[in-house]
């Protein structure tokens, strides 16, 4: 199933985050793609407050993972892979504990550890020009 969004400015990201997140809502884990700059963290940011996250939602770039609360009480994790320079860096961390959590993971450069993605995801693409996105939201 693929979905895109175009034209998507911070005006209206509130609106894509939900029916992104609605659209693939059989998915707890999403995968975002796109260039340095694209809006990655800044969507992560949307989804998080559709899902209730009342914390500020940061890029986790040194830390490799933050994790925040869900309106539900759940947890909310958010992974940014960039800096990782061995997959042994993930496994280090646990990633495994969290992608197979149950709750919801937002990861930011998958492309560093894609040999370890290997389960049922969501993917979602930002390209940017000028002032707008386009987002595209896939998934099997």
């Amino acid at each position: 199933m693929t979905r895109t969004w175009t034209s998507v400015t911070l005006e209206n990201l509130p609106e894509v985050a939900a029916e992104l997140l609605q659209f693939a809502s059989s998915h707890k884990i999403f995968c975002l793609h796109g260039e340095m700059g694209a809006g990655k963290t800044t969507f992560v940011k949307e989804l998080s407050k559709t899902l209730g996250v009342s914390d500020e939602v940061q890029s986790p770039t040194f830390a490799i993972v933050n994790e925040y609360k869900a309106g539900s009480g759940d947890p909310v994790y958010h992974f940014d892979f960039y800096r990782l320079k061995r997959l042994e860096e993930a496994y280090d961390i646990g990633y495994e504990d969290y992608v197979y959590s149950g709750y919801y993971c937002f990861i930011e450069w998958p492309e560093k550890v894609e040999s370890l993605l290997n389960f049922a995801k969501a993917d979602i693409f930002i390209s940017s020009d000028n002032n707008s996105r386009t987002i595209t939201c896939r998934y099997e």
